[in-house]
């Protein structure tokens, strides 16, 4: 009974945390919330920073013990890390990030200015400075800058009694170890040690008689989305890293992988609305209103496009005032089925499953359903059209309208992605904007095209 009442109210306090903190604020009292805060996990106070107003959020970040905050900074997104870190010098950050791992330690460093950088790899230990330096040679989109330098190695040459005395001289192991990593002499990977089979073999086997040599490392060049696919695919825990030469140089553990999967879909969730990646939904006003515009201009650009093809219709416009009530219809449908397939297509390329050898058929699989479902709605709203206006000259108009354009939009949905990768521009930023223009401007130029075939 006293832990369901401790949980709930731990529970009631997170709840009222923000509301607790403003009181506090008001009054010049900040002892419960500094209590509250710190009586919570570096996640949970990561999630209460990220929620916050900004005028609270910098007052909670005061609050927070020393010992959390390097652990609290890591779980905070891109834009709220570079907030308080722009307020620290180089000595501070090698403070803050003492005692993280490597992985973690060198995302925080990426959000720095390169003079911060060195001024806090000179405040690091040497074998801390090594280890950062090590990792920061590589992109941080790449296996390399996702990997973490401390490993625990074995030969394949001794007994599992020995590993064990070995482990048992160490105070801790890494967090999320599976595995042990059999190596040479000269650090060439040759396998995995799993922890079960240490445990449960003989203790006078030797290593080489019970390692996996099946596994494949990574690459340290891999990309990051590849990574989490591989992660995905073979239901890995942690895996090796090597260089061209088979050298081990680290390992990817599960946890980072997860970080990655979370991230890659929301700036795929953002870039759709045309928004940078790890934007902060509690951002102030003159950081979030730049970012916006950019879009809105882009936006603006397309809609003149649309209407500049609409303005080449005018005088068929001014003599049926239908046109202009059903020419929206046309365009939403088209926008609509055009959304559906590059939904589609940029999922499956996230998912690596779009690739060169299946464009075609896919392409001629989407062709054939937006070509059904035009015809199948062009039917509708021409029943509907011809009942509405009394009009079947009207009816044929839209009907046709609608199935050029939602077959039209089927295959931009399917090509803009595939252009759009191959010029390395991101298909989630850039295909709606562009989809949209290309559907509006189909849409408006076939009906328009058709009434001033068919009407004049």
């Amino acid at each position: 009974m006293l832990v369901a009442e401790r949980i709930m109210v731990t529970s009631t306090e997170n709840i009222n945390l923000l509301t607790i903190l403003g009181h506090a604020i008001d009054s010049g009292t900040l002892n419960r919330a500094r209590e509250m805060l710190n009586h919570l996990s570096p996640p949970d106070i990561a999630h209460e920073l990220e929620t916050a107003p900004p005028k609270y959020r910098h007052v909670l970040w005061e609050l927070i013990e020393h010992k959390n905050s390097g652990a609290v900074l890591q779980e905070l997104s891109d834009d709220i890390q570079v907030e308080f870190l722009n307020q620290m010098n180089g000595s501070e950050v090698a403070s803050l990030t003492a005692g993280l791992d490597v992985d973690d330690v060198v995302d925080i460093l990426q959000q720095l200015p390169g003079q911060v950088v060195s001024e806090a790899l000179q405040s690091m230990s040497m074998q801390d400075r090594l280890r950062v330096e090590s990792v920061l040679t590589y992109d941080e989109e790449t296996a390399g800058g996702m990997m973490d330098t401390e490993v625990i190695t074995v030969r394949a040459d001794i007994s599992l009694d020995a590993v064990l005395r070995y482990l048992r001289r160490h105070q801790e192991i890494p967090d999320v170890t599976d595995n042990l990593f059999v190596v040479n002499r000269k650090d060439k990977f040759l396998g995995l040690l799993p922890l079960g089979k240490l445990l449960t073999s003989s203790p006078t086997a030797m290593v080489e008689d019970v390692m996996d040599t099946a596994v494949q490392p990574i690459h340290v060049n891999l990309t990051d989305s590849d990574v989490a696919q591989l992660f995905q695919r073979q239901d890995l825990v942690s895996a090796p890293v090597v260089d061209d030469e088979n050298h081990l140089l680290g390992r990817i553990t599960i946890d980072d992988v997860v970080d990655v999967i979370i991230e890659d879909a929301d700036q795929s969730l953002l870039a759709m609305g045309g928004l940078t990646n790890g934007e902060d939904t509690f951002g102030s006003i003159s950081r979030t209103a730049p970012r916006r515009a950019v879009w809105l201009g882009v936006n603006l650009v397309t809609a003149i496009l649309a209407s500049t093809a609409i303005s080449l219709f005018e005088a068929t416009l001014d003599k049926v005032v239908a046109l202009a009530i059903l020419m929206p219809i046309v365009a939403s449908m088209g926008g609509v089925a055009g959304s559906q397939t590059l939904t589609l297509v940029i999922r499956g390329m996230a998912l690596g499953q779009v690739e060169r050898g299946n464009i075609g058929w896919l392409l001629s699989k989407e062709f054939a359903v937006g070509a059904l479902n035009g015809l199948l709605w062009a039917v509708v709203m021409g029943c509907v059209v011809s009942l509405w206006f009394g009009d079947w000259n009207m009816a044929l108009i839209i009907g046709l309208a609608m199935a050029i354009n939602i077959t039209s939009a089927a295959l931009a949905g399917t090509l803009l992605p595939v252009l759009l990768r191959a010029m390395s521009i991101d298909p989630a930023l850039a295909g709606s904007v562009i989809l949209t223009t290309i559907t509006d401007i189909v849409g408006f130029v076939s009906f328009l095209g058709l009434a001033t075939w068919l009407l004049t």
